[in-house]
């Protein structure tokens, strides 16, 4: 089972973001935007696992997300991995707290279950918006959304998801674990 830990927003901030790229979507040859139904922010991606993993992953994922509070985010400015000038990735940035941590701690819990393709790399928080085989120069596309800012947001869960890689591509939510309750002020 190909699998990954991640964040996902509420429909109406998912709104907004397809409200403010839907027309530009299709306008940059060899950019592929992915279905709004696949959209999330990877915490940790752990890469395939043996289906007899899974009850130790989900006893130490539920551990550390309980460790960890909701975080409030919002959708801010968009870039490109490795640069919007060289990109494969296109993506919304996230804005507020800082979800490393979170990140940092769903990683070792699938380390520990026993997952070995893990994501080493620090977490750079983003939702993912189209993809391209071939690096493009997407900064006039980047220009044109300038300024771009979503509504704020809480994230209140956590998801381990499936990716089912056959063609259609689909993900499945397995399970999901609320974050401790954020109380400031």
């Amino acid at each position: 089972m190909r699998l990954f830990a991640a964040l996902v927003p509420p429909d109406e901030v998912l709104d907004e973001v397809e409200a403010v790229i839907r027309p530009h979507v299709g306008q940059v040859p060899g950019l592929r935007w992915p279905e709004r139904a696949t959209w999330h922010i990877t915490l940790g991606f752990f890469g395939e696992m043996p289906e007899e993993a899974l009850p130790g992953l989900l006893t130490r994922l539920e551990r550390a997300v309980h460790r960890h509070h909701e975080l409030d985010l919002a959708f801010e400015g968009v870039g490109g991995f490795s640069s919007l000038r060289r990109a494969r990735v296109f993506w919304a940035g996230v804005s507020g707290d800082s979800p490393s941590r979170l990140g940092d701690s769903v990683r070792a819990a699938a380390r520990r279950a026993g997952a070995e393709h893990l994501d080493d790399r620090p977490l750079h928080a983003h939702l993912t918006l189209a993809r391209a085989r071939h690096e493009l120069d997407l900064r006039p596309l980047a220009d044109s959304l300038a300024g771009f800012r979503g509504s704020p947001w809480r994230a209140r869960t956590v998801e381990l998801i499936r990716s089912h890689q056959e063609r259609p591509m689909r993900y499945e939510s397995l399970a999901e674990w609320a974050l401790a309750p954020l109380r400031r002020g």
